[in-house]
């Protein structure tokens, strides 16, 4: 059972290591690709919050924030290859800042193609969210599963 549940793991997180392997090779000294189109969106998000919450948010270097998001990709997915739940937790805040970043279906109107596009990976990267949750949840209720079910001393017949 162990090997299905590394496999599992393994194939899991080779969306964030291709992901991250892929925005690292074409990093260069702007960033590369990811940061071009990171900027649109960032400032489409800063902009929401500053109109919903009336706070302005401190101007961020996209190249910081690709590495930021390469680094939580790779090092989160290294460790929860093997089992670990801070790996997973790094994914987990990968994907709660990124998510409505990334996917910004809600700057387009529901007739148009592109809010379909957006909404289903929106959809999609929760489902990957919900499922890092999910591994948390289950790692947590078998360590306190396992302290439970200790067994009693047997009682000494004389």
């Amino acid at each position: 059972m162990e090997l299905v549940s590394f496999v599992g793991r393994a194939l899991f997180v080779s969306v964030f290591l291709l992901s991250a392997w892929q925005e690292f090779n074409g990093f260069g000294d702007d960033g590369g690709r990811a940061a071009k189109s990171l900027r649109p969106k960032f400032n489409a998000f800063v902009s929401h919050v500053t109109t919903l919450t009336g706070q302005q948010l401190p101007p961020v270097d996209m190249k910081i924030l690709v590495a930021a998001a390469i680094a939580l990709k790779g090092i989160g997915g290294l460790l929860f290859v093997f089992g670990s739940s801070f790996g997973a937790g790094l994914l987990l805040l990968h994907q709660a800042v990124a998510t409505p970043i990334l996917y910004d279906f809600y700057n387009y109107d529901v007739d148009k193609k592109e809010f379909s596009i957006l909404f289903s990976k929106f959809t999609q990267s929760l489902a990957l969210l919900g499922a890092l949750l999910f591994f948390i949840g289950m790692k947590n209720s078998r360590r306190h599963g396992r302290q439970l079910r200790k067994k009693a001393p047997k009682a000494k017949a004389n």
